[in-house]
C-alpha cells in the first residue's frame, strides 16, 4: 500500500512540475495567461532586477544556491529511481498441476534458499535476493566463505543442492542464478 502511495504521489509531484513547467513555456512563447498567473508575458522575468542583484555584493551566493540546487536535483532523481526499481520479487507462481497455480512468498522462498545455503560446509553466512517475474524467477545469492573452502566445491553444492531442491520445490522449469563468493577476512596463518 505504500508503495502506491509514494508513485501516487511522485507521479503528481511530477504532473505538476510539468504543468508549470509547460505553462511558463507557453507564456514565453507568447500564449496570453490568466490574470492571476505570476507571469504576465513573455518579457515578464522569473528574478526581476531587485531579487537578483540583492546578494550582488555576495560572491559566495549564488554559487552555492546552484550548488544546492544541483544536489537536490540529484538526490532526487536517485530517490525517483529507487522508488521506480522493483529489486524484490514479492511473489512466485507455483505450478500445481491444476491449470491455477499458485503463489509463494518471495521473501518466504529466500529465506528458505539462504537458510539451506548457510548450512553448507563453511558457508559462515549467505544472502539471497529474488528477482525476475513471477514464473521465471532468477536468483542472487551471496556467500560468505571460511578461509579453509574450495570455492568451487561450495559453488557445486550450492547448486546441486539449495538451488536445485529450491527449483523443483516450486515447480520451476528453471531457477537462473547469480553467485557472489567472498571469503572471510582472516590474519594470515604462519608456515614454519
Amino acid at each position: 500500500m505504500l508503495r502506491i502511495v509514494n508513485r501516487v504521489l511522485i507521479g503528481l509531484v511530477g504532473l505538476l512540475l510539468v504543468v508549470l513547467g509547460g505553462s511558463v513555456l507557453a507564456v514565453g512563447l507568447g500564449m496570453t495567461p490568466p490574470s492571476w498567473w505570476i507571469h504576465q508575458g513573455p518579457h515578464d522575468v522569473l528574478l526581476g532586477n531587485a531579487e537578483r542583484t540583492r546578494w550582488r555584493d555576495h560572491g559566495w551566493w549564488w554559487p552555492t544556491v546552484l550548488a544546492v540546487l544541483a544536489v537536490l536535483v540529484l538526490l532526487a532523481l536517485w530517490w525517483l529511481s529507487a522508488v521506480l526499481r522493483r529489486r524484490r520479487l514479492a511473489e512466485v507462481l507455483v505450478d500445481t498441476g491444476d491449470g491455477e497455480g499458485a503463489l509463494l512468498r518471495g521473501p518466504a522462498l529466500e529465506g528458505v534458499l539462504a537458510d539451506e545455503a548457510g548450512r553448507l560446509d563453511g558457508v559462515e553466512r549467505a544472502q539471497v535476493l529474488l528477482t525476475g517475474r513471477r514464473g521465471a524467477p532468477e536468483a542472487r545469492v551471496q556467500l560468505l566463505l571460511a578461509p579453509h573452502v574450495d570455492p568451487r566445491d561450495a559453488l557445486d553444492r550450492l547448486t546441486t543442492g539449495a538451488l536445485t531442491q529450491a527449483r523443483d520445490s516450486a515447480g520451476l522449469a528453471a531457477l537462473p542464478a547469480e553467485v557472489r563468493l567472498r571469503g572471510v577476512r582472516h590474519r594470515p596463518e604462519r608456515v614454519s
